[in-house]
């Protein structure tokens, strides 16, 4: 169930920090990075070399100590169907 709340939450956002993930599903960071590491496997997301910016224009976070996380585009994911998970963790 967390698994399928992760994959919506970065499908939607495109891409997400793992302190992010964690706080908006309400769960340790290192149980959510288990669960990117199974979907990394599976090819649907993929781990941003250190240093990649989130895509936030605040600059509040040092880039090199960020875990940043970017959903693949694949053509059988539908999760827009979904209510976004605590939208105020990623402001568009």
């Amino acid at each position: 169930m967390i698994l399928s709340r992760l994959s919506e939450t970065l499908h939607l956002h495109r891409r997400a920090s793992l302190d992010d993930l964690a706080t908006a599903l309400q769960a340790a960071p290192e149980a959510v990075e288990a669960m990117l590491a199974t979907l990394e496997r599976k090819g649907r997301i993929r781990r941003l070399p250190a240093g990649s910016s989130c895509g936030k224009s605040c600059c509040a976070c040092d880039p090199k100590r960020l875990q940043i996380y970017e959903w693949v585009e694949t053509t059988d994911a539908h999760p827009e169907s979904v209510a976004p998970l605590r939208q105020s963790f990623f402001p568009s």
